[in-house]
């Protein structure tokens, strides 16, 4: 099935019934009074995580959703009945904007959580709620209320734990197999990785931690080049990054160089996003004689002027791989504690993880913008040039010969 990772939808919730003007007819009752009865409440429409789904491909094809409208009030002081709620499933790690005002309305993060998109009409009222002493005949009701309207922006990012970054052909896709069950595409071409790939690696039966492959970057995916830029969003919910270099590329760029050009390109896409925790992983060491491995790690420590948590793997060997994934459980276990036991520290995350997708959403709508006006400039200088050639033609001599 094609990953889809955004989609536009607009959401009409139903409108509430009217009020019923409507009088008590019965035998020996010659005066009964007003009976008319509430209209019933509009149908709202809501979304429902499915941790089954991976995608809003479905979305594309259907944009429009409205609600069914409640059902008018009726005599002896019956209510209309309510019109039926909708409910959209979407995958576990979907974002909801609204995009009038670009205010998130909510975050699906667990499956069975329900957001409310729009809020269904208030029915009206039947001349009955109008009854008073003075005023024992009412002929007054009110009208259903019309649903809310919105305009929406669906945007899923992949709930992973780890995620990792670094150069087309880094080995990040060879990792993600030999650590975790996943089973993405290898090759030995760059740009194998076309979308986002998820892995859960396990320590043991009740230790595990989800780790997120996307395509690699490339120098000027900030402003748009490679695939990179696109799925970098779904970075923003992971914990840690492990950023991937190797140790000796056939195209013989230093493994320092790789590393700083990545590490601009994220500060580019989200300053929040670069600032992250990051380990430095250099792999496909077996490149190299095994006796080397250290002092090749801290060299580029050295030159990078590292402080952070370094390993040097061989993706191929299983070399390393271990010790990087039972690490990296030990740390996120330290960080949930953390959490768990310093509510403010969730508060925090929270906080954070809105100011990525923040910067992400910003980023992103200048690169679309700039691509429209590049489109948009083509095509005039298109037309120009027709019109030039139009002009031309009118200014062409006719000569007749006798």
């Amino acid at each position: 099935m094609k990953f889809v990772d955004e989609a536009l939808i607009r959401v009409e919730a139903g409108k509430g019934g009217n009020g019923c003007l409507s009088f008590r007819r019965e035998k020996y009752i010659p005066k009964g009074g007003p009976d008319g009865g509430d209209g019933g409440r509009g149908g709202s429409i809501f979304v429902e995580g499915d941790d089954s789904l991976n995608t809003l491909i479905d979305f594309r094809y259907q944009r429009l959703y409205r609600g069914q409208s409640g059902t008018g009030g009726m005599g002896r002081e019956k209510s209309g009945p309510k019109g039926e709620d909708m409910i959209l499933k979407v995958p576990v790690g979907t974002s909801i904007i609204d995009v009038e005002t670009e205010t998130l309305l909510g975050d699906v993060t667990h499956s069975g959580e329900l957001i409310c998109l729009a809020e269904g009409g208030h029915g009206g009222q039947g001349n009955t709620r109008f009854k008073s002493s003075t005023n024992r005949a009412p002929r007054k009701t009110t009208n259903g209320k019309p649903g809310e309207e919105r305009d929406l922006r669906l945007e899923l990012q992949v709930l992973a734990d780890v995620g990792l970054v670094g150069l087309p052909n880094a080995g990040k896709s060879s990792l993600v197999s030999m650590i975790s069950a996943a089973k993405p595409k290898i090759a030995d071409y760059p740009f194998t990785t076309l979308v986002p790939s998820l892995g859960v690696v396990r320590i043991n039966s009740h230790r595990s931690f989800v780790i997120a492959d996307v395509p690699g970057l490339i120098a000027g995916a900030a402003e748009g080049a490679g695939l990179g830029i696109r799925f970098l969003k779904h970075l923003t919910r992971a914990r840690i990054l492990l950023h991937l270099v190797e140790l000796d590329p056939l195209d013989g760029k230093d493994p320092v160089e790789a590393f700083q050009e990545i590490s601009d390109e994220l500060a580019r896409f989200s300053p929040t996003l670069a600032g992250r925790e990051r380990w430095l992983v250099v792999n496909k060491a077996d490149t190299v004689p095994e006796d080397e491995w250290d002092d090749h790690l801290e060299r580029i420590r050295t030159t990078l002027n590292w402080d952070g948590p370094a390993y040097i793997i061989s993706g191929l060997l299983e070399q390393g791989t271990q010790i990087l994934s039972q690490d990296l459980m030990i740390r996120l276990e330290s960080i949930w504690a953390e959490e768990e036991a310093t509510p403010d520290l969730a508060d925090d995350e929270r906080m954070t993880r809105l100011r990525m997708a923040e910067e992400a959403r910003e980023q992103l709508n200048a690169v679309r913008d700039a691509r429209r006006a590049e489109r948009a400039a083509a095509k005039q200088a298109k037309l120009d040039a027709v019109s030039d050639d139009d002009d031309d033609d009118g200014d062409m001599e006719v000569v007749y010969e006798q």
